[in-house]
């Protein structure tokens, strides 16, 4: 007899509601834009301010109408229609477990071998922590099992804004939206970060930077990030790296100090030409960078989910037991694929996820059972490791007249050890994506246990 399925189980697999207001939606996302438009066109007085005005035109302009047909379509693949139910005792082990991540990740042993590994330009200290860690989920029987963590998780504002536009379902029995109730948490992430770098100096400039900014499938975020910056008085931009200017030891960007930079770029050592002033700025402490090299090195390389599903190395840098037994049960096992290795991996792909040690977004990833000989021995080359398939959980949904269930990723945005925001990630493939009909970010919903 098959065990009973838990209250979020039977939801996700027997209950199709609609619990996305797409009207609702769109008109939050649209005021948010017009807002961000009418002060900088208001006050612009030279040269300068004016030609901010007309880039920041252009960013909305390009991003709105992409945005607003998003969230107003039911056949758009960024947001989905529907909500995920997740049980309280999942949610309650996923900060349990960032919680001992970040205490591992403090020890001088986990810092001295992750270091041991990488660039050089992660050795310089920094205070900063990383703004918006996202630690990634698969949801089991067993429990929420680690695919991994990202250091520049994109999302977060969207899906706050996604959870605000939610209808309650008809069948979830004393659920509970989880969502950022207010954006000032977001806010004071950004100050927390400040003032361990700056103290009591005070902050005017935050820089939202990447490569390509406008071109950026995510450009909405930045829009609502700067909106978000601006609301709380701070002046805000948004640039390409290599907009950014070292001028009398200080980081500038068109005539203007950069106090903070929030860091979106996926060069996470700072090594391709577009990141050299950057890379400057980090490695001279002349702006707060957020999130940075040491983060992603102490955090998010692939290869310390290794370390971390090694019960034996956790004990050797002094972990606590309740930490080492956390990770036992929440990560599954890793480990580097190295061609002296090949034919044992070969032998057994159908057991592994193959994923670049500095890869994001699912790019170069791949389930063993679906690699091709040439893949494989491409592979071989890089700097890759192979993680313990965990099959991720379903979500039913009722698209063109039929019930179709779709993979779902549960996502934690987090700051040091708090929790800010679940969300989810509905596909269909190997890896999530914003591809698949019905899928896209979903809100999350907590049920009981």
């Amino acid at each position: 007899m098959p065990p009973a399925l838990t209250i979020a189980q039977g939801l996700n697999e027997r209950c199709a509601c609609v619990t996305l207001d797409r009207e609702k939606l769109k008109s939050e996302l649209s005021r948010e834009f017009d807002a961000a438009i009418a002060p900088s066109a208001l006050t612009a007085t030279n040269e300068a301010e004016i030609g901010k005005a007309a880039r920041l035109r252009l960013a909305v302009d390009k991003a709105r109408p992409h945005l607003l047909a998003l969230a107003s379509e039911s056949s758009s693949k960024l947001f989905s229609d529907t909500s995920i139910f997740v049980g309280s005792t999942d949610l309650r082990l996923i900060e349990r477990f960032i919680a001992a991540h970040q205490r591992i990740a403090a020890l001088p042993g986990w810092i001295s071998a992750a270091l041991n590994d990488a660039p050089d330009i992660a050795k310089h200290t920094s205070a900063a922590r990383g703004v918006l860690m996202g630690y990634d989920f698969h949801l089991t029987s067993g429990g929420p099992q680690l695919i991994e963590v990202n250091t520049n998780a994109g999302g977060a504002l969207l899906n706050m804004m996604l959870a605000r536009a939610q209808r309650a379902c008809c069948g979830a029995p004393n659920s509970t939206q989880t969502q950022i109730a207010d954006a000032a948490k977001i806010v004071d992430m950004f100050l927390a970060e400040w003032r361990a770098c700056r103290g009591t100096a005070k902050l005017q400039h935050i820089a939202i930077v990447d490569e390509a900014p406008l071109e950026q499938y995510l450009l909405p975020e930045f829009l609502l990030f700067q909106r978000l910056f601006e609301r709380a008085g701070f002046r805000a931009s948004i640039c390409d790296s290599s907009a950014l200017r070292i001028v009398n030891a200080r980081l500038e960007l068109e005539g203007e100090v950069v106090d903070l930079v929030y860091n979106r770029s996926t060069d996470f050592a700072l090594v391709g030409p577009a990141s050299a002033v950057l890379r400057a700025a980090w490695l001279d402490d002349l702006a707060v960078l957020t999130p940075n090299p040491r983060a992603h090195a102490l955090l998010a390389d692939k290869r310390l989910l290794i370390r971390l599903s090694d019960p034996a190395f956790l004990a050797s840098i002094g972990a606590a037991p309740d930490d080492i037994a956390l990770c036992q049960t929440s990560v599954p096992p890793t480990q580097l694929v190295l061609a002296a290795d090949a034919d044992k991996f070969w032998q057994s792909r159908n057991e592994w996820f193959f994923k670049p040690a500095n890869g994001f977004g699912g790019k170069a990833a791949y389930r063993g059972d679906k690699l091709t000989r040439r893949v494989f021995e491409e592979i071989l080359l890089g700097n890759t490791v192979a993680q313990r398939i965990v099959a991720p959980s379903l979500r039913v949904q009722h698209i063109a007249g039929a019930d179709v269930r779709l993979k779902s990723d549960l996502r934690a945005y987090s700051y040091a050890s708090t929790v800010l925001l679940y969300a989810a990630r509905l596909y269909q493939g190997q890896t999530t994506n914003f591809r698949t009909p019905g899928g896209g970010f979903a809100s999350v919903v907590e049920v009981p246990g």
